[in-house]
């Protein structure tokens, strides 16, 4: 028996926000070898942030210890981590970057 349009329409109406995927923050930690520099370089390159607000964020990594830099879907924010690591360790910089689900 086929689908009716009205049938179809309750479907996708009925389904909640908590039909999305799981978001997840990743976050840049404050260390004492990174240059501020480098931070900014990867706020700009990794997660498109624009220079002045980079800068911003560098700021709020160094004086709290830790900055989100964005929320994304589980794969991406994985993505994200990978590359701010390898970007640091091929620099010689420890600065780390983690997620956590929001």
């Amino acid at each position: 028996m086929a689908s009716t349009d009205s049938e179809i329409k309750d479907e996708v109406s009925s389904r909640s926000k908590n039909d999305r995927p799981p978001m997840y923050k990743v976050i840049l930690h404050n260390d004492d070898y990174t240059t501020m520099e480098f931070v900014v370089q990867i706020l700009v390159d990794v997660f498109g942030k624009s220079l002045e607000k980079a800068t911003q964020m560098m700021l709020n990594v160094h004086s709290k210890g830790k900055e989100i830099c964005g929320i994304y879907p589980r794969q991406v924010a994985e993505t994200k981590v990978d590359t701010v690591h390898t970007l640091a360790s091929n620099k010689g910089f420890p600065l780390k970057s983690t997620m956590e689900k929001e």
